[in-house]
């Protein structure tokens, strides 16, 4: 078995082993492990308290599927360390955007119709990628527009880790503010779980992401056991008290339950609502939200893995197909849009850089099914895997020293890239505000010949998509 994944993903030549293979491919499951439970709970309704008709259970069951599908894919036909699984933001679109719009046009099952868009969205995600149009798209990126994205990436995944962690709070006055308490069990497992993987890290330690988690895991599990032995006066302390270990933080009660059915979600899509002209303009978002993400993530962990060579990606055109066949399977399976996580930056930081980190990432979401328990307790706590974020996010800041500053032409589409990634809280609306940005001040200053036409293309494209598709939508 050892000498069949040597020479299929070619180990020796990547620098890598099939231990580190392994742990890169623990670690990008654990980080983005809570897709498991936030996908159900957002496509039922059951996050919002407004059910949509989906089953929890079997949302559940497509959703570790559906991942376990496209990672294994994406592992043997791109051999890339990049997992996949139902992307952040295309769920929420799914309920709050096409649902309420297929009920509007006077459609009983609404749920059934988006499923329908987004497996019509996943056949032209497909169609495009066997023509290498998304291709043609990665490889007209200049380098210092595909560094931007690295670096956008970066900051976007640290600032979901530090709010995962508690550090960054919502704030009426400002958006966002720190958290000032400190003393929350919540900040200091995660403060922790950081300092820990770092000093690792600076160690040239393997795996330190992966024991950062583990170390803020087993801290997480002794503050929780201790609880009960508090003094009361500081057990109802607002630190403790409303802290995420006390709410959301459950000790496994046991190791293996049962996977849920997936009969009430498996091929209910209706394609024929979906055609639908009142849902065209929901097949265009879907399109365009997924083709982006996936460039931006292809981008970001390619810089990062250095295999951007050339200003191109080796086996763009496997990745792209592997990403829409995820696509157009689970909508099949029923779950929302399937897409390259960015999370997978993760593994590479733990030294991934073959596809069998992904096929173990695959492996581990097929065994989540079994192990549901043990997988909540980790991976529901956001605290502990917020550590590998924020120092994923460190690590990819590295590219920005590569962005040309001394042309203005590229260092401010870069600029607002890197910065509008994070700000919209949107890898897809970064980019497009970069590609438009680069097209115009290339044309302003003359040099618009010296870009790709495709990019002049899908910069006119995606001005009329924000001004006649996504104002309307909201």
């Amino acid at each position: 078995m050892h000498d069949f994944l040597e020479r299929h993903f070619r180990l020796a030549e990547h620098g890598s082993s099939v231990r580190t293979e392994l742990v890169a491919g623990l670690t990008t499951f654990l980080t983005m492990a809570y897709i498991i439970f936030v996908q159900p709970a957002v496509l039922s309704g059951a996050m919002f308290g407004m059910p949509t008709g989906m089953d929890f259970g079997a949302v559940t069951t497509a959703t570790c599927l559906a991942a376990a599908l496209a990672s294994a894919i994406m592992a043997l036909y791109a051999r890339y360390p990049i997992a996949q699984a139902p992307g952040m933001g295309e769920n929420f679109f799914f309920v709050f955007g096409a649902i309420p719009a297929a009920t509007a046009a006077g459609f009983a099952n609404g749920w059934q119709v988006a499923l329908g868009v987004v497996f019509i969205s996943g056949v032209l995600f497909l169609t495009l990628s066997l023509f290498r149009v998304r291709e043609t798209v990665l490889n007209a990126l200049s380098p210092s527009l595909k560094n931007g994205i690295a670096v956008g990436i970066g900051l976007f995944i640290a600032f979901i880790g530090l709010q995962n962690a508690g550090l960054i709070v919502k704030s009426p006055a400002t958006g966002v503010t720190l958290n000032h308490h400190f003393g929350s069990p919540d900040l200091l497992i995660f403060f922790a779980g950081l300092f820990f993987a770092v000093s690792l890290h600076a160690r040239k330690v393997r795996g330190a992401i992966l024991l950062g988690i583990a170390g803020a895991t087993l801290l997480a599990v002794v503050f929780k056991l201790a609880l009960p032995h508090l003094p009361e006066s500081l057990a109802a302390s607002k630190d403790i008290a409303e802290s995420a270990l006390v709410k959301h933080f459950a000790l496994a009660d046991r190791i293996v339950a049962a996977p849920p059915s997936l009969a009430p979600t498996f091929l209910q899509m209706d394609l024929r609502g979906a055609c639908s002209l009142a849902m065209l303009p929901f097949v265009i978002v879907f399109l365009f939200m997924v083709l982006f993400d996936t460039v931006g993530t292809l981008v970001g962990v390619g810089e990062q893995a250095g295999f951007i060579k050339d200003n191109q990606l080796p086996r763009a055109k496997e990745a792209f197909v592997a990403d829409a066949l995820g696509t157009t399977a689970g909508a099949c399976l029923g779950t929302s849009t399937v897409t390259s996580y960015i999370e997978s930056a993760t593994g590479v930081e733990a030294g991934g850089r073959t596809g069998l980190t992904s096929l173990t990432t695959a492996a581990l979401f097929l065994l989540a099914l079994f192990f549901s328990p043990v997988i909540a307790m980790v991976g529901g706590y956001a605290p502990l895997t917020a550590p590998a974020l924020v120092l994923v996010g460190a690590m990819m800041l590295r590219n920005v020293n590569k962005i040309d500053w001394n042309d203005p032409t590229e260092s401010v589409p870069a600029f607002l890239t890197l910065l509008g990634i994070p700000l919209a809280y949107s890898i897809a609306d970064g980019l497009a505000l970069g590609f438009i940005s680069y097209s115009v001040i290339k044309l302003l200053t003359g040099r618009g010949r010296s870009v790709h036409w495709i990019l002049h293309l899908l910069a006119l494209l995606l001005v009329i998509y924000f001004m006649a598709v996504r104002a309307r939508l909201g």
